[in-house]
């Protein structure tokens, strides 16, 4: 029987699904593609230990603090526009670090690249919900969370590969075509829209841009400084400050950057809950087990990516599954699900972890917490847009890349201070020591994660509550109208 019309992924969508996955595969690619490079961009630029990190970290905190103002500058000024704006940032810093002579210029051209990618990342999501029919939005969003998973996982196996057999350069020079050919395109095929009467909210920007700030700043200098540190206490205390604060303007203020009213639905407050657990897990758990190969089992960095490829790649095949079957049976098991396979294959790592482990014998749990990771990625993007109007679409996805970037960097921080309390890299067994209970820790959090999972609304009772929002919409009483000397408001064009 031919699909009906209606569910079928229209040009304009087909267009906007692939350049939207370009801008998040080039986004979500630079946050992990530097590590494996660091030794050969040491050779070359020179530099302490502290630099290089701030070579990776410099790109995770100008992308994390900014995510939220740049899904609310599309929202005001246009979500294609400024789409294009942070495209064009971010390939030209990608140039930028190319050609850098200096350590220096290269963290500059990072944390530029950050800025571009904080605007482009939570827009693409928002302009690929709008461009794509509710019946057909699950599978739309698992090819988009496979392009963006896979991005994320194979950033070491890519950085590793063009490092060693071309120059570190490339992988700056790599996003340069892809930029410069996904910016006039998106000008030409992604339609133009705002948030209606939306404005920016100045208080809130500064609030929740300070409070990210601080706890990303903390949480990634914890491990250069220790958790005691005073500058890395300030940070913490101060940005959770910040944060409270911003939690409590969401309250009180009509114009809020983020409504705290969203986190009202349960699925809101669930998914969001869940991705930050989720990004906690995984990204720890990654970097402690890429290491793994190289340091104890001895892979070369190219080598210790190609044989991460059974967890790190299966979101090519499992996540567009998941996008359907999300869409057939709801989203909330196959969260569920994804959570749970996840926790059992770090849970299986933990049991099996040793200095003379085969890799035959990590099959297993490889391929059971890839599944997992690709089975989450496209149901929650559906749930989270179908909590929210689509007018709160641009705040809904900047607020969820945000927590998990706060979840990544929270998820490196913790599970390597718990390596580096229990154990180090001084020998391959003291290695092995630290990695067990810290792969235990992420194994709970994500078991957690998919307990607290259940939670969320099934597939019929959003169904149920999307259908009667049009209806709550057009029973709702007319807005008073204005005095006679007010002028009128200036309406603001969605198109």
């Amino acid at each position: 029987m031919n699909q009906p019309a209606e569910t079928k992924l229209s040009r304009p969508a087909i267009w906007a699904l692939i350049l939207t996955g370009a801008a998040s595969f080039m986004a979500a690619l630079d946050n992990l593609v530097v590590t494996t490079a660091l030794p050969a961009i040491r050779a070359d630029l020179g530099g302490g230990l502290e630099d290089l990190e701030w070579t990776v970290n410099a790109y995770t905190l100008t992308f994390a603090v900014l995510l939220m103002f740049g899904s609310a500058l599309g929202d005001r000024f246009g979500r294609r526009r400024l789409f294009i704006a942070g495209l064009v940032v971010f390939t030209g810093a990608s140039a930028a670090g190319a050609m850098s002579s200096g350590i220096d210029q290269l963290i500059a051209a990072r944390a530029v690249q950050g800025v571009g990618a904080a605007i482009m990342m939570p827009l693409s999501l928002t302009l690929l919900t709008a461009a794509v029919p509710a019946a057909r939005r699950g599978v739309a969003l698992g090819i988009y969370g496979a392009v963006s998973g896979l991005a994320v996982a194979t950033g070491p196996l890519v950085g590793g590969s063009i490092t060693e057999h071309i120059s570190w350069q490339w992988i700056f020079w790599l996003n340069v075509p892809i930029g410069l050919a996904v910016i006039p395109l998106s000008r030409l095929r992604l339609a133009e829209s705002t948030a209606p009467n939306s404005r920016l909210d100045i208080p809130g920007t500064l609030l929740i841009s300070g409070g990210l700030f601080g706890i990303v700043y903390g949480l990634v200098t914890a491990n250069i400084h220790g958790w005691t540190n005073a500058t890395v206490l300030t940070s913490l205390i101060g940005g959770g400050v910040l944060i409270a604060g911003f939690v409590g303007h969401g309250f009180r203020s009509a114009n809020a950057m983020l409504p705290m009213r969203l986190f009202r639905d349960r699925g809101f407050f669930g998914i969001n809950i869940a991705s930050l657990m989720m990004y906690l897990g995984m990204f720890g758990s990654i970097f402690l087990l890429s290491q793994f190969l190289q340091g104890v089992v001895g892979y070369s960095p190219a080598e210790a990516g190609l044989r991460m490829l059974p967890w790190t790649g299966m979101a090519v095949i499992v996540a567009p599954i998941g996008g359907v079957l999300s869409d057939r049976i709801g989203g909330r098991p196959v969260v569920v699900a994804g959570l749970a396979l996840q926790a059992i294959g770090l849970g299986w790592f933990a049991m099996i972890l040793s200095t003379d482990l085969s890799y035959a014998a990590q099959l297993p749990a490889l391929v059971l917490s890839g599944i997992g990771m690709s089975l989450f990625f496209a149901p929650a993007g559906n749930l989270l847009m179908s909590t929210v109007t689509a007018a709160d679409q641009g705040k809904a996805s900047g607020a969820n890349n945000a927590l998990r970037e706060v979840g990544g960097a929270l998820g490196v921080a913790v599970l390597a201070s718990v390596f580096s309390a229990q154990g180090g890299y001084e020998t391959p067994q003291a290695f092995t020591d630290g990695t067990v209970p810290a792969l235990w820790i992420g194994a709970v959090v994500l078991a957690v994660a998919s307990a607290l999972a259940l939670l969320l609304p099934g597939k019929a009772e959003i169904a149920e509550s999307q259908a009667q929002a049009p209806a709550e919409e057009a029973s709702a009483p007319a807005p008073a109208p204005a005095p006679a000397a007010a002028p009128a408001p200036t309406p603001v064009r969605v198109g």
